[in-house]
């Protein structure tokens, strides 16, 4: 077969994960632009990103909690739109718990770090460069610059903590981030700090050239597989219990004949 879209012009860590989980689901995701409907945790996290972004916009000083509670109304209007509320099915009970959750994560955030002391080189930074010969782009939540003069990414996590004997999946994102500053910045950073704000707890650990070296090799292999599968007109579809859990497409899927885990 052939697709009537055209092979997107760039690969984004998310849409690696989509690809080395199932082919198939970076197929329908990327390729042929299928909606996947947001869930509460996905709303959540894209809520609290919305309040921490506008509050890096503000001057250090002004970094304050009160300011930070002061977004919270704005993101429901940029955030929950019609769409949004539709497939989380949000009424005003689950609105209520949202902005109470948004809440409490902020209290959390503010006894973590203090935003005023921050030195941030961007916030929401878009990124994009080819590395490997894979191009790739990506946002970065935060690229800060620590007291010693080197670069930090900082990511926002609002789920739960992660099982630390899986750290380089973990990580594994940002470390992909961390190819990215260096190849389009020209200034590689030196740690990623993933805030897990809603449980009060940050992760940290040091970028190394071999992991960031790696990321970027199986990115590129990665986008050879793309392009090829892609000139072939066929994703195939790699079913498995853990890859079909969370996957949105399972009833398209089971329709186009792929058995997928029950």
């Amino acid at each position: 077969m052939s697709f009537a879209h055209a092979l997107p012009q760039s690969l984004s860590p998310s849409r690696l994960s989509d690809f080395q989980t199932c082919p198939r689901r970076y197929q329908y995701a990327s390729i042929e632009r299928i909606p996947q409907p947001a869930s509460y945790a996905t709303a959540k996290g894209r809520f609290a990103h919305y309040v921490f972004e506008q509050l890096f916009t503000l001057a250090p000083v002004d970094r304050t909690i009160d300011h930070a509670r002061e977004f919270i109304v704005p993101a429901v209007e940029a955030i929950l739109t019609d769409d949004v509320r539709a497939d989380i099915g949000m009424d005003d009970v689950m609105l209520a718990k949202l902005v109470a959750e948004t809440d409490s994560i902020l209290t959390t955030y503010f006894l973590m770090e203090d935003p005023t002391a921050i030195s941030s080189e961007g916030v929401e930074l878009r990124l994009g460069a080819t590395v490997n010969g894979a191009p790739l782009f990506g946002i970065l939540d935060r690229l800060d610059r620590d007291a010693d003069g080197t670069l930090a990414i900082v990511d926002y996590k609002t789920g739960g903590l992660p099982n630390r004997n899986y750290d380089s999946q973990t990580f594994a994102n940002a470390e992909l981030y961390a190819a990215l500053c260096g190849a389009s910045l020209g200034e590689k950073p030196r740690k990623i700090r993933l805030m897990y704000v809603a449980m009060g707890e940050t992760i940290e650990r040091d970028v190394t050239d071999v992991v960031v070296e790696a990321r970027s090799n199986s990115a590129s292999k990665a986008w050879g597989r793309i392009n090829q599968y892609y000139n072939d007109g066929d994703f195939p579809a790699t079913p498995s219990v853990n890859a079909c859990r969370f996957c949105s497409y399972k009833d398209l899927c089971r329709a186009n004949g792929v058995p997928v885990p029950r």
